[in-house]
């Protein structure tokens, strides 16, 4: 598949605009998705046990084939994004994403949309209305408000709502951890530039259920994505998007 015109590479000229990246990376002991943040990369050695609870009835696929032919890579403010018309989103209007297959391919677009979209950078009026009706489980409450911090924190003079600016980040590939169609986990892997532009990787460790129809993001522990991710050194296990950074 070849790659839109647009993409952003680790190392590229964007990649360094005024010191800072928007990447889903370990940064300041935690994963900050969409958000600003500074070049310094601090890692943690944190991990989250995967949990997936499915009734008996339904068989674990540890790592289910996925095809990405047919899958078009649009750009999303300055990210590159998958999109199927079998799988979803189907639904873009106002800037979110759902309407996702009972898949493995619609499992993996619906946790690589509803993670971006619930970071701080495209602002309140996408992050509020995408972590309230797609991330689900008993500490949605605090990522809501702890995302909401961090935006007010960086908004400055902005109107509330609107965005901090755009992104830069690669996301690269994923790994499974385990496939049922009632939920599934999976480790994303992304990319962007630590200090003296070195590209750095982190993977984030995400998990979906199916629930009122669609698949929904399960908030990570304690409100805070910095239990769910680890820097990486070698991308072996990982199945590399074909828009991947290469």
């Amino acid at each position: 598949m070849s790659r839109p015109h647009n993409e952003q590479q680790p190392g590229g000229a964007a990649w360094r605009r005024r010191g800072w990246v928007i990447a889903v990376v370990v940064v300041g002991g935690g994963v900050l998705v969409g958000m600003v943040v500074p070049p310094a990369f601090r890692t943690s050695s944190k991990s989250t046990p995967v949990i997936l609870r499915t009734t008996r009835a339904e068989q674990m696929v540890t790592a289910p084939q996925v095809s990405f032919a047919g899958v078009v890579w649009r750009d999303y403010h300055g990210i590159l994004l998958p999109y199927s018309p079998q799988d979803g989103p189907r639904d873009t209007g106002g800037d979110l994403a759902a309407g996702f297959a009972r898949t493995p391919r619609g499992a993996l677009l619906a946790a690589v949309h509803i993670v971006v979209r619930a970071g701080t950078q495209w602002g309140s009026k996408v992050f509020e209305p995408t972590i309230e009706r797609q991330v689900i489980g008993p500490d949605t409450d605090v990522l809501r408000d702890s995302t909401r911090d961090a935006y007010e924190q960086h908004r400055g003079d902005r109107q509330d709502g609107e965005p901090l600016g755009r992104g830069y980040a690669v996301l690269e590939g994923f790994r499974w951890l385990g496939y049922a169609p009632e939920a599934a986990s999976l480790d994303l892997l992304s990319a962007g530039p630590g200090d003296s532009d070195v590209t750095v990787r982190a993977v984030t460790r995400l998990q979906v259920r199916w629930q009122d129809g669609d698949w929904r993001v399960v908030a990570p522990p304690g409100g805070m994505w910095a239990g769910t991710a680890a820097p990486i050194k070698s991308l072996d296990g990982y199945v590399r998007f074909p828009s991947g950074s290469g």
